[in-house]
């Protein structure tokens, strides 16, 4: 018998692509973990995508992708709900095991990359086969997510693709990376009706993305100022002027992503949010390239990020 699946009754709202904290020596730092997670939810963040892009996952074990998700679960402790990646294999069986152990820590969506599924060269008949047989393996009730993950390359969803997942009704989280917005809005109408919704992770598009029927935002901005971006998913329709300007902000300190991200956004929750516990070491990058002048870019975004959300938001 088929597996039916629930509604999707996730919030709309600001989902952050999480961090992962790190002590001196590189150790993944479960305490300064927990702390980030109560400093997402206290900013009004609706959700929790941990052990994602933003979280280094491609320089974490399988073991540690694990132990930051369980940790972020028990820490959220049911007030938002978490979603999960953790997956960096090609290989549909090693994945079907890494799904599984994902799973296992009590996440509500196990997310897939798209890149994963298929080769850069290879069509979207090779992806949808290899879902197929990957959905053979792993426990047909576990909810699926999909995200458009930039590293190791940018796999963009088509709409026969989002349509043929969206129909399974297991699919509940699609992280869209496309960044046009007419494009968003196509994929949006494609997966009306059903338990897939999408959350857009660029900043520049957000605000139309939500007019079209977007539920939320998902993008590494969330880890700078989430309080902004949760206003915006609040009152884009009520305070549409206002929308309007508090977005042309956010896409201005968006630029910061250029930087040296994820340590910048750690050294501003370590520095100017005070974090407990909280460094600015990553395996991905040096912390020790974030010169002066970068440091105090993002002193003067965070200045005018309270000075927006001052006259805007408050």
């Amino acid at each position: 018998m088929a597996v039916v699946y629930p509604a999707n009754n996730y919030p709309d709202g600001v989902w952050p692509v999480m961090l992962t904290p790190f002590t001196e020596d590189l150790k993944v730092d479960t305490v300064a973990l927990k702390a980030l997670v109560n400093w997402y939810i206290e900013n009004g963040c609706t959700g929790l995508f941990a052990a994602c892009q933003s979280s280094e996952i491609f320089n974490l074990t399988l073991e540690e992708r694990v132990l930051i998700t369980k940790t972020t679960v028990e820490a959220a402790a049911g007030r938002v709900p978490v979603i999960a990646s953790g997956i960096t294999s090609n290989v549909v069986e090693e994945m079907a095991k890494e799904i599984e152990a994902i799973h296992a820590t009590g996440v509500e969506v196990v997310v897939l990359l798209t890149n994963t599924l298929a080769k850069q060269d290879e069509s979207d008949e090779v992806w949808l086969a290899n879902l197929r047989k990957l959905e053979t393996l792993i426990d047909p009730e576990i909810k699926l997510g999909v995200y458009e993950c930039p590293q190791p390359y940018k796999r963009l969803l088509s709409i026969p693709v989002i349509k043929e997942i969206a129909a399974t009704g297991r699919f509940y989280f699609l992280k869209d990376t496309c960044c046009v917005a007419a494009d968003i809005k196509e994929k949006i109408e494609a997966i009306k009706g059903t338990n897939l919704k999408l959350y857009n992770a660029n900043a520049t598009t957000a605000l139309q993305s939500l007019r079209d029927g977007a539920a939320g935002y998902s993008g590494v901005m969330a880890n700078f100022h989430p309080e902004l971006w949760v206003w915006l998913c609040k009152h884009f329709k009520d305070e549409p002027q206002k929308a309007d300007e508090v977005q042309e902000v956010l896409m201005a300190c968006s630029l910061i992503e250029r930087q040296l991200y994820p340590v910048n956004a750690k050294w501003h929750l370590t520095n100017i949010e005070k974090l407990q516990n909280f460094t600015t070491k990553s395996r991905k990058q040096d912390d020790s390239e974030l010169f002066e002048t970068w440091k105090e870019e993002v002193r003067m975004m965070d200045r005018l990020c309270n000075r927006t959300y001052e006259q805007y938001c408050k």
